[in-house]
């Protein structure tokens, strides 16, 4: 229900620094000042929705995102729901489920180190995996590496 173009348009969500997400969204194309939008979200059927508690807002006061912390992946899905309201008409609602891990977007590699020998011209670089919520294996990550010579 509600009135072609009310509803929010390009939701995207990110997560970033293990356990923090960011989900923005953009307002409808018919909506007009005084609309309002809301976010509720689950990670599982059994649980309740439960709404944004940190909107992230525009110079009107509208809700155009949500900052979450303490996120954790685990292969998880998760189930978004944004509906609005503005005075006496009824908004359209925007749904979208999302596998919370092909939205992390990973730190660097962490203590990098390089050790080259001017005399055999050789560099030995190491490094350990980037933190994360939810990969177990090492072996899962790929890295690559460029090398300016300067």
């Amino acid at each position: 229900a509600g009135m072609n173009g009310t509803a929010i348009e390009n939701f995207v969500c990110v997560i970033y620094n293990v356990s923090f997400m960011n989900c923005t969204w953009h307002v409808g194309r018919t909506a007009s000042g005084d609309t309002q939008y809301f976010l509720y979200w689950k990670t599982s059927r059994k649980e309740d929705l439960t709404e944004c508690q940190n909107y992230i807002k525009d110079n009107c006061g509208r809700h155009t995102g949500c900052r979450f912390q303490n996120v954790t992946i685990e292969n998880k899905r998760a189930y978004f729901l944004v509906n609005g309201s503005r005075s006496g008409q009824n908004i359209q609602s925007h749904e979208k489920m999302i596998m919370l891990y092909k939205i992390e977007k990973l730190t660097p590699p962490l203590n990098v180190t390089v050790n080259c020998r001017e005399a055999s011209h050789v560099c030995e670089i190491s490094w350990q995996p980037p933190r994360t919520s939810h990969v177990k294996r090492h072996a899962c990550f790929k890295y690559e590496i460029v090398i300016e010579n300067k």
